[in-house]
């Protein structure tokens, strides 16, 4: 989820947006396959005569689209000779449909809560033919990730990263984009925000007071012109949450935006909720 705040502009608050990414042909179906499961988890769906609330955006995951499992075999291994480790994984299959918008429409029919788990913060879809492999997962948690500082820094390279080169978010092309710095206000507004997040077992920019994040800024006595935020939750390190993010034209465009300067991202762990582990990262333009 991603969040924009600007002086004179009311706040821009879970924008949630299908993902899109080039490829050849049989990864294109593959992709937009993938575009069409984000949209339906980036809104609220009724599933088995349950209402659901917004699942989230699944970032792509090549290890994930690599797995090889026949039909009526186990996922674990595959998963290992993948090298993937996961927390929480589910495989599904559909035959029969040469079009993504048609295995989709059996997706929702026929694994709507599969779909839907917002345990699952990664996907892998490969395809043959008419048959199509689904694979959602959630990752453990990386042995290395440090503490939530040491995240957030690395979280803050990862960024820098990604601005060093002009990319496109959606339908919007950035040009390269200036490094943030680091911001000790930044991150402990985002450390704050993500406990909260943690302690509820709640993604979303709205905090438990209903604070939003230009809010949370000012708390940290930060006097800002422009801020924005991004959240995530089950990513298992810095580099696989700035992955989903740039997967994600909302988030990816909050990276990328220019104004920004500054910035700071913690995470906060709580491993009997849903997602066990939630991140969030603060932009912000000083006044």
């Amino acid at each position: 989820m991603s969040s924009r705040l600007s002086l004179g502009t009311p706040a821009r608050c879970f924008l949630l947006a299908a993902l899109m990414i080039s490829g050849g042909a049989q990864a294109q179906g593959s992709d937009e396959l993938t575009a069409l499961v984000n949209a339906y988890r980036n809104a609220p769906q009724r599933c088995d005569g349950a209402r659901l609330p917004r699942a989230g955006t699944l970032a792509p995951s090549d290890a994930l689209a690599r797995v090889r499992v026949e039909p009526g075999a186990g996922l674990a291994q595959g998963l290992a000779d993948a090298g993937y480790q996961a927390s929480a994984s589910q495989l599904i299959w559909v035959a029969g449909a040469t079009q993504a918008d048609a295995v989709m429409a059996k997706l929702k029919q026929s694994h709507c809560r599969a779909i839907l788990d917002r345990r699952y913060t990664e996907i892998g879809v490969s395809r043959s033919g008419k048959r199509w492999r689904v694979v959602l997962a959630q990752p453990l948690l990386a042995p290395d990730l440090g503490d939530w500082r040491t995240a957030g820094q690395a979280t803050l390279a990862h960024a820098n990263k990604a601005r060093a080169a002009a990319r496109t978010c959606g339908d919007r092309h950035f040009d390269a984009a200036r490094p943030l710095a680091w911001n000790e206000k930044l991150a402990a507004a985002a450390l704050a925000h993500s406990r909260d997040m943690a302690e509820r077992n709640q993604l979303g920019h709205a905090g438990s007071d209903g604070s939003t994040p230009a809010q949370r800024a000012t708390r940290q006595r930060y006097d800002w012109r422009a801020v924005g935020e991004n959240v995530a939750g089950g990513q298992g390190s810095a580099d696989k949450v700035v992955a989903g993010w740039l997967a994600s034209p909302t988030h990816c465009a909050n990276l990328m935006a220019p104004e920004f300067t500054e910035m700071g991202a913690a995470y906060a762990r709580a491993d009997d909720s849903d997602l066990r582990i939630y991140w969030t990262q603060v932009f912000a333009t000083p006044r």
